[in-house]
């Protein structure tokens, strides 16, 4: 059966969106969503490296790996292949953005072991995608982790900004925050 781009992109988005509904990049999702410009820039940053590690995961897969009977080298060369990318953009926003390059900090090289870009690039090969499919799916999966970084991170400035108990304050209304923002996107679950 033939899954229409729509199908794709709307249940990588909302449906089974990679943070809220499978819990995958709760690190940076965690660490970076303080401030709403901070999570454009990683969730831009991971977009591209998710459109480019589909390619380069699918070419490898598809013309390397299948053929010579090596699948079970995936996880670790997909591992390389997100790391070589991370290094690109991290050299790339250096030169481009230095004060986003200094806003991302840490997490920008965390992105090679942010769990969502290997889990996407390992599903898309499961899910057994065409190159298209497997670069929309990538692309609207990396919307759906900035959907929820930037709603997050939109929650927490105005949780700033309230009267919040202070047992509660930082890191324990952050996780609350989550888990409400994470139930509301399970209810669209219930719409397929």
């Amino acid at each position: 059966m033939e899954i229409s781009y729509f199908a794709i992109i709307i249940g990588a988005i909302f449906v089974n969106n990679v943070v809220l509904a499978q819990f995958l990049g709760i690190c940076p999702f965690l660490g970076v969503s303080s401030k709403v410009e901070t999570s454009l820039g990683m969730a831009a940053a991971v977009t591209f490296v998710m459109a480019l590690t589909a390619v380069v995961a699918w070419s490898i897969q598809t013309f390397i790996l299948d053929p010579l009977g090596i699948g079970y080298m995936q996880t670790i060369v997909f591992i390389l292949v997100i790391a070589a990318l991370v290094q690109m953009v991290e050299i790339m926003l250096k030169k481009v953005s230095p004060s986003l390059y200094q806003a991302l900090g840490i997490f920008l090289p965390l992105i090679t072991t942010n769990c969502a870009v290997l889990g996407v690039a390992i599903l898309m090969i499961q899910k057994e995608f065409n190159l298209l499919q497997s670069v929309t799916y990538s692309v609207s999966t990396a919307l759906g982790f900035g959907l929820a970084l930037v709603l997050f991170a939109g929650i927490r400035e105005r949780l700033e900004l309230d009267g919040v108990p202070a047992a509660l304050k930082g890191t324990p209304i952050a996780l609350i925050t989550a888990a409400i923002l994470a139930m509301a996107f399970m209810g669209f679950s219930g719409l397929v």
